[in-house]
This record gives C-alpha cells, sequence and structure tokens, in this order.
C-alpha cells in the first residue's frame, strides 16, 4: 500500500494499475460472502435482463507489462442509471468504485477518478464480448471484456488481515543503507504485504511522517538530516497490516534505537496553511473499502497534475500536502472524520515540491485536446475549493515544534 509516494508509477503507461490499485490491494478489507460489491445491497441484480443488457459481470484481462486480471461488476441504480465496483484480481481484488458508468447505443464507458483511469468499449451482437481501451496515462491499451456469471468469474481473493488494533509494534528486523542516487525528494513510503519500504528518505521526511509535522517544525538538527537520503526496508515484530499510526509508532521507534534521536517539544507561532470546509460543502467521496491504509500521489493531467487520494483522512492529505507539496505546515480544522477516495488537479508553483514538481509525459484531455490546447489547471489553492469544496487559506498560528536534543548517523546494519 502506498502512504506517501511522489509519482504513482501506475499512472505512466508501464505500471498502468499496478501503483494505482495497490491502495486497495493492501487494504484490510472484510472478505466478500456474496457477489455483491462492498456497499451494494446483495439483492441487485448481476445476472443481465437480456442479453443486450449491461448489467452482470464482465471480465478482461490487462496486457501492460504484466497480465492483470480484471472485474467489473454492474448493478441498477436508479431507472436508466448504472452503478459499477472494479476490481483487480492480481492485486489484491479489493473494491474500487467506479465515478460514473454509462451504456448507450451498445457502447460502455465507465471512470474511475480515484485512479485516472477510463474505459470505452462497444458490445457485440450477441452481446457476450465488449471490445474497447483502458486509458490511465499518456498510452491507452486495449481492454476486452467477456460477460461472466457466478460460476465463471475469477474468484476475488481474501484480503490480508489487519494488525491488531492494540498492538504497539517495533521493527524486529531494519535495513538502513545510504541512498546516492541525487534524489531531492522522498521516493516512496510503502507497505508490501507486512514489508515496509521507503526510498531516498531523509530523517527530516521520516520525522515529518511519523510526527505528523512539516520541515519547518523541525528545530536545531544537524544539515545532514535535511540532504542525507536512506533507503530502508524493515518487517514488524506483529501479524497483520499496520494502520497509519502503527506504522508512525514504528518509525519513532526506528529512529531512537538506529538515529540515538531525542528531542522536545515546543509550541511556537509561524506561518501556516489551514485546510476547512467551504461555504458549499465537501465534495468527497467516502470510500467503501475499509481498508487500514491509504494510498496517495500524482497522476498525470492535460493540464497539470492530478493528486489522487484512495482511502484518505483529511489528516492523511494535509500531511501528505506538508511533506511533499506546501513549505509550510497544513492545520487540519475541516472537522471531516471520515476515509474518502478523490483528486484534485492543479498547476504547481515555485514554492511548491521544493522547487522540483512532478513531471509526466503528454496526457490527452477527455475530449482528445492536446496539453497545448487544454486550459491551464487552477491553482491549488482555487482548485481545493472548485473540486474539493475545501478552502486552503494561510495564517500565522500556534504548532508544534520538534526540538533536536541529539541524533547521530544512523548505525550499521
Amino acid at each position: 500500500m502506498h502512504l506517501f509516494r511522489k509519482v504513482f508509477t501506475g499512472f505512466a503507461a508501464c505500471g498502468l494499475l499496478a501503483a494505482a490499485i495497490c491502495a486497495h490491494a493492501q487494504a484490510a478489507a472484510p472478505a466478500a460472502t456474496a457477489p455483491a460489491p462492498a456497499g451494494q445491497s446483495p439483492s441487485a441484480p448481476l445476472t443481465p435482463v437480456s442479453p443486450m443488457d449491461v448489467l452482470g459481470i464482465w471480465q478482461g484481462t490487462l496486457h501492460a507489462g504484466r497480465d492483470l486480471r480484471l472485474e467489473l461488476k454492474i448493478t441498477q441504480a436508479a431507472a436508466g442509471e448504472y452503478k459499477a465496483t472494479f476490481y483487480s484480481v492480481d492485486q489484491g481484488g479489493q473494491p474500487i468504485s467506479v465515478s460514473k458508468t454509462t451504456f448507450q447505443d451498445g457502447t460502455l464507458t465507465f471512470t474511475m477518478d480515484a485512479i485516472g483511469g477510463k474505459y470505452q468499449g462497444k458490445m457485440s451482437a450477441d452481446g457476450k464480448t465488449i471490445t474497447g481501451t483502458w486509458t490511465q496515462g499518456p498510452n491507452p491499451l486495449p481492454l476486452n471484456l467477456d460477460r461472466a456469471n457466478a460460476d465463471t468469474a475469477w474468484p476475488i481473493p481474501e484480503p490480508p488481515k489487519p494488525m491488531a488494533a492494540d498492538a504497539k509494534p517495533s521493527f524486529e528486523v531494519a535495513t538502513i543503507k545510504p541512498n546516492n542516487s541525487g534524489a531531492t525528494q522522498m521516493q516512496g513510503l510503502v507497505i508490501q504485504g507486512r514489508k515496509f519500504l521507503t526510498r531516498a528518505s531523509s530523517l527530516q521526511d521520516l520525522l515529518s511522517f511519523a510526527y505528523n509535522v512539516q520541515v519547518k517544525q523541525i528545530v536545531n538538527g544537524p544539515a545532514w538530516i535535511g540532504s542525507d537520503r536512506y533507503d530502508i526496508e524493515a518487517l514488524p515484530d506483529a501479524e497483520g497490516v499496520p494502520n497509519t499510526q502503527q506504522i508512525r509508532v514504528m518509525i519513532q521507534k526506528l529512529l531512537a534505537d538506529r538515529f540515538k534521536l531525542t528531542f522536545h517539544h515546543e509550541q511556537r507561532e509561524m506561518a501556516a496553511y489551514v485546510l476547512e470546509v467551504g461555504k458549499t460543502g465537501p465534495k468527497l467521496t467516502l470510500n467503501q473499502s475499509k481498508g487500514n491504509l491509504p494510498g496517495l500521489g500524482f497522476g498525470p493531467a492535460p493540464d497539470g497534475v492530478s493528486l489522487r487520494v484512495i482511502n484518505g483522512t483529511m489528516s492523511d492529505f494535509t500531511g501528505f500536502l506538508q511533506i511533499l507539496v506546501l513549505d509550510r505546515p497544513v492545520v487540519d480544522r475541516t472537522g471531516l472524520t471520515g476515509k474518502y477516495d478523490f483528486k484534485c488537479t492543479f498547476t504547481p508553483d515555485d514554492s511548491q515540491f521544493n522547487g522540483h514538481p512532478p513531471h509526466f509525459p503528454a496526457t490527452p484531455g477527455a475530449d482528445g485536446s492536446t496539453p497545448a490546447e487544454a486550459a491551464a489547471a487552477p491553482s491549488l489553492y482555487e482548485a481545493v475549493q472548485e473540486q474539493l469544496g475545501l478552502k486552503l487559506t494561510p495564517e500565522k498560528t500556534p504548532v508544534d515544534v520538534i526540538v533536536i536534543d541529539h541524533v547521530e548517523k544512523p548505525s550499521a546494519n
């Protein structure tokens, strides 16, 4: 599961679905006991009313560097409207809600805003197959779907179990190696099964995540805590997939053990951003997977950069913004307590991403326009308000500050 990742490699042609759907592949949701998707009434029909009706189960294999078996379950919503749930069988099979599904004149179209995906295909005359194209990045790929039923559909795998909620884990084994690639930002912080991995992380990055602070809230440390970068692989001493707070606790213990870190807290007033609900209310979709971990990253857009969140809380969102995007702390005052799926497309300015915004191959717009023809995306602050129904405003406010008392370069493995 990708907690924080600078770039979802899945949004480029090579990985496609892999990194984006990994957000749900590692989520610990209850195993399905009926063919209906999570959150969907078991009574919703999954068999076609007629051979030309699109209701039911569709499945096909996407050839995207590796073969990925994909499954789509389409049910009836209101009259003339459809609801669909998407599964990537070979990546854990956790349900991902489809944003919009239409079927008109034999053509099926569905979009998945959470991972930036779109499919369009034409049903055969006998209603048994759909021939179409999957788009998630600059290079569309063919994806043909076959009609299935409860007997022929690929079984959805059971998800991994979550770590016990009261567990207070440590890393029983941890390997720390210098990263000399020249990276200027953390390249990934992920959970794969039970294993914790991070690439090109500085001590500042790890402190920021572990204590949910921005680098300006870390003071009195030597220069190397921001410049030296490390690759870390570690294994918890408890079974199951940890939640975000449990990962933070393990990193905190690792920093104290291997970096000999000691510090104290202070409250200081400093420039920050405050995230609040806008006047029109939030425009966010509640996540249905009930997974332990969030997925956050960036993907291409024809007119800017898309920040995508899967199964994320507002704390996950503000933490991501203050670690990788913005140059000051972000304080959550939304009062929102759910886990959400959403995306936000914006044009970065020079103050964001530490002056190094992500770059992606050109990708066409929904209307087929090229980046040169597409209108530029709004600023992050405008996008948050217009697309998410939230408000991100600068404010001077008291924040928690970590004052480093002692720290050492990590001990050898």
